[in-house]
């Protein structure tokens, strides 16, 4: 049986939502690694009663707690004192961490107030974690059977003691590691996905595979805990095939993080570049792929042809073309996909075209109706995307029929 752990946020700051809790993903990553599982995590104010009833809850259910902020100088920086107390410790000053403080103040010129060597209280006998960037030192401590760590709030602050003086901590009290591999998914829905994967899901321990929806995708993250890397991925291996099986082509990667960074890398593995016309997206496919770096090596160009005029001019869309078929519909699409292959020299183009929403464009389509048109001057694609009611998932759907029609031209799958 491993280690379960609980870690405790504290500040205030956190529960007005004045700032986003991203210390407990960065904990949380970590304990994961070294195969620690979280059960819970706690949000609480700067107030010593009730951060000292999180602390007692947390004792009685978590084998390691971890707590970030309420280090600092400041009066109400209450954390360590709480703590002390919640496990019968005492807090001492360490002469050794005082100075530590001094010299950051020294070396940068500033005025060090007193009230600063408040922070080199520390609970007897822990160990010290230094802060390499910043003045809050950390520590840990072991009683009645639980693992204490306290680490400063700033996330910088924290992110570096973390992997430079937890991850070795936590190293020495896990006999386990948890490794995971995410398989990512365009094509059906997060409930259709899990029904043709439920009968695997309920039989599975050891891994487990849970699925998320995000933006119109599924991502799949199969999670294995053992005593190796290498024992994990034998844990794994055959669920993964399982899964790819019975999913089949709406499976577009395993572990690369997104659709544009899976076309990214088809377009480099051969060679191709890709060029784009967007309409309702607004330039969002452009950006997605131009976020990824090193994007000069396959991305040749795109334009935001939102007018008629810019389809016209910019495109070459043929202005009788418009007026027959209309701004938005599928033959539009195609003539932007060939216009800017051909003017801006790449070797796939892709047109966008549609209605974004909420409100109408006056013609017979109905609000969140897109065109997706793929040319590669051998052959063109175009497909028709419905997304009611929501303007921007109307963009980011667009945007990713688009990835995931141009993947599957450079696959060879049915596009």
């Amino acid at each position: 049986m491993g280690y379960c752990a609980e870690i405790i946020a504290v500040g205030t700051e956190l529960l007005l939502g004045s700032i986003v809790n991203t210390d407990a993903q960065d904990v949380s990553r970590v304990l994961s690694e070294y195969g620690i599982d979280v059960f819970f995590h706690t949000v609480v104010g700067d107030n010593p009663v009730r951060l000292r009833q999180a602390a007692d809850i947390a004792k009685s259910r978590a084998d390691i707690i971890i707590t970030t902020g309420g280090l600092g100088p400041t009066y109400d920086d209450l954390t360590k004192q709480t703590l002390a107390e919640a496990f019968g410790k005492k807090l001492v000053p360490s002469e050794k961490v005082a100075q530590q403080i001094r010299d950051y103040f020294a070396l940068r010129g500033y005025k060090m107030t007193e009230n600063n060597l408040r922070q080199a209280l520390l609970p007897e006998g822990c160990t010290i974690f230094e802060n390499g960037v910043g003045t809050a030192p950390g520590c840990a401590f072991v009683s009645d059977g639980k693992h204490v760590i306290m680490l400063p709030g700033p996330p910088r602050e924290c992110r570096a003691m973390l992997h430079g003086c937890v991850a070795p901590y936590l190293k020495k009290l896990s006999e386990f590691e948890i490794h995971s591999h995410n398989i990512h998914v365009f094509g059906l829905g997060e409930s259709a996905v899990e029904e043709k994967l439920r009968g695997l899901m309920e039989t599975l321990r050891n891994p487990t595979l849970a699925p998320y929806a995000k933006d119109g995708e599924v991502t799949l993250r199969l999670t294995a805990k053992a005593a190796s890397k290498e024992e994990a991925e034998k844990l794994m291996a055959p669920i993964l095939d399982q899964v790819c099986q019975t999913l089949g082509d709406i499976v577009y990667s395993i572990d690369t993080g997104s659709l544009e960074n899976t076309v990214a890398g088809l377009l480099i593995k051969r060679g191709m570049s890709i060029a784009t016309a967007e309409s309702c997206t607004g330039g969002l496919l452009s950006k997605r792929l131009t976020d990824i770096p090193g994007a000069s090596k396959f991305f040749a160009g795109g334009a935001i042809a939102y007018s008629i005029r810019s389809k016209t001019e910019l495109l070459g869309v043929a202005p009788g073309l418009i007026r027959e078929k209309g701004a938005v519909s599928r033959d539009v699409a195609l003539a932007m996909a060939d216009g800017a292959r051909i003017r801006l020299g790449a070797d796939i183009g892709v047109g966008i075209t549609g209605i974004a929403g909420p409100g109408s464009d006056g013609s017979a389509l109905e609000p969140g109706t897109v065109f997706v048109a793929v040319s590669t001057g051998n052959a063109s694609f175009c497909r028709e995307s419905k997304t009611f009611h929501d303007r921007d998932r109307a963009r980011i759907i667009g945007a990713s029929h688009a990835l995931d029609m141009v993947r599957r031209y450079l696959t060879g799958l049915k596009v």
